[in-house]
């Protein structure tokens, strides 16, 4: 029988050896890769094509959400699936837009990380059990109550989620232009459209905005998750 192979994408290494450790033990998985940022996770996806990629949310450089994205546009045949210290349900929503097959809550990854991957790569979803539940609920009210799923019109687009996170991580218009590869006028574009989006204006603004929306992290390491 073939081994699932699983891409780890997390930049804290102790979280990523744990997985390891968890993952290295079980027959039938096999490792092929470690990343430690949202954009290095894209491009280890694109050379290793593994199965099912095991991503954090809160990456420097390209958060887990446009991570997320990019791989299910450029490798669809990966499932990703997602590893989050928080589980807001419209969070969950956009990494289900984005082509999440599943979302764990890290309190109980260990317990279900196994049963997920193996569930991913046969085609399933998976949910952590009390995330699942909500989100019935959820859809159960929403029909109940004949109301289309909700839809917000101020979604970033993967651009300029990827443009915020640089601002927020102190990157200049240059530098920006430089990392993605596009013009200092197309970066100030994006940059306005994202704070005329927002309502902000200045730039230690869009820092705590994206601290708070689980984009980046503080220093501290604490994160927050609410969805853009």
């Amino acid at each position: 029988m073939e081994k699932i192979t699983v891409l780890l994408a997390d930049d804290h290494i102790v979280v990523r050896q744990g997985l390891k450790a968890l993952l290295a033990a079980e027959e039938g998985i096999e490792i092929v890769g470690e990343a430690d940022n949202g954009r290095e996770a894209v491009v280890m996806t694109k050379k290793f094509l593994p199965d099912v990629v095991v991503m954090d949310i809160a990456m420097p450089v390209l958060n887990g959400l446009e991570a997320t994205r990019q791989i299910s546009r450029a490798v669809p045949s990966a499932k990703v699936l997602v590893l989050s210290s928080y589980s807001d349900d419209e969070y969950i929503q956009q990494l289900t837009e984005a082509g999440a097959a599943g979302y764990l809550v890290k309190q109980t990854a260990a317990n279900e990380l196994l049963k997920a991957i193996r569930e991913a790569q046969l085609g399933n979803a998976y949910f952590s059990p009390a995330v699942a539940k909500r989100l019935r609920d959820h859809c159960r009210e929403a029909l109940a109550g004949g109301q289309p799923s909700k839809r917000r019109s101020d979604y970033l687009t993967a651009r300029e989620a990827e443009v915020l996170q640089l601002i927020a991580e102190g990157r200049a218009n240059k530098q920006i232009a430089s990392e993605l590869c596009i013009s200092i006028k197309t970066v100030e574009k994006h940059r306005q459209q994202v704070m005329n989006k927002l309502g902000i204006h200045d730039v230690a603004g869009l820092t705590r905005h994206a601290i708070a929306k689980g984009i980046i992290e503080t220093n501290s390491g604490l994160r927050a998750a609410i969805p853009l």
